[in-house]
């Protein structure tokens, strides 16, 4: 009899499937990439998510974020993205955190995950989930800059401590040094040097193309991971 994860069974089995029902897997932020690792992992099974998010849509988001849309303007990003997974699969168990994580909070809000996905901007809140992931032994990938960038053959993942070309990753490099923080641990970023596609206000040129691969790249990896390739 079919079943939603029917071509998932075909692929990975049912042991493996049966892995992915019983994983815990917490995505922080659900933006432009944290969106695409988000919908990834809900159709391939993840039974439980915890989604981090403080921020609402805006129409700014609507050209790459895939829970924006113009029915969704205005709503928290957490609560649309708790939504959407429900329309997935009623079965999905999810827990949304409608905050701003940092490094006051981050030990209370990462916990009793088996994996974590980081996809926010934060340089100061991606070093908060370095440091609490690695001291409580937390697997976790890390989204370095995908904005201005458009060439997706580019797009790579290799240890934070292997990385080059990305000036994102180069800041977190020092900051990780600065603290303490190892940087052997998995990063999806782009070996394309970012064009000059900046507004006066700061904000940044990207594409749904690019954001959408990052995304998707984490969501893999994590896959991966749990059903132990």
């Amino acid at each position: 009899m079919a079943d939603r994860l029917m071509r998932t069974r075909l692929l990975l089995g049912d042991e493996n499937v049966e892995k992915l029902q019983q994983s815990c897997v917490m995505v922080i932020g659900c933006g432009a990439v944290g969106s695409y690792a988000i919908e990834a992992l809900a159709r391939a099974g993840i039974g439980h998510l915890k989604l981090v998010d403080f921020d609402a849509v805006e129409i700014s988001n609507i050209n790459r974020q895939l829970f924006a849309l113009n029915s969704t303007l205005d709503k928290k990003k957490v609560q649309v993205a708790r939504e959407r997974i429900n329309d997935i699969s009623s079965d999905i168990k999810v827990d949304i955190y409608d905050t701003f994580l940092d490094e006051k909070n981050a030990a209370d809000l990462i916990s009793n995950v088996d994996f974590v996905v980081d996809a926010i901007d934060s340089r100061n809140s991606k070093i908060a989930i370095y440091q609490v992931c690695q001291e409580k032994k937390i697997p976790f990938i890390s989204s370095m800059g995908a904005a201005l960038r458009r060439d997706p053959s580019k797009i790579k993942i290799n240890t934070m401590n292997q990385t080059s070309v990305c000036p994102l990753a180069s800041v977190l490099r020092r900051m990780c040094k600065a603290n303490g923080i190892s940087t052997d641990f998995p990063v999806v970023y782009s070996v394309e040097q970012p064009l000059n596609a900046k507004a006066e206000n700061r904000q940044m040129g990207s594409l749904s193309t690019i954001t959408g691969i990052f995304g998707l790249y984490l969501a893999n990896y994590v896959i991966e991971k749990i059903v132990g390739k």
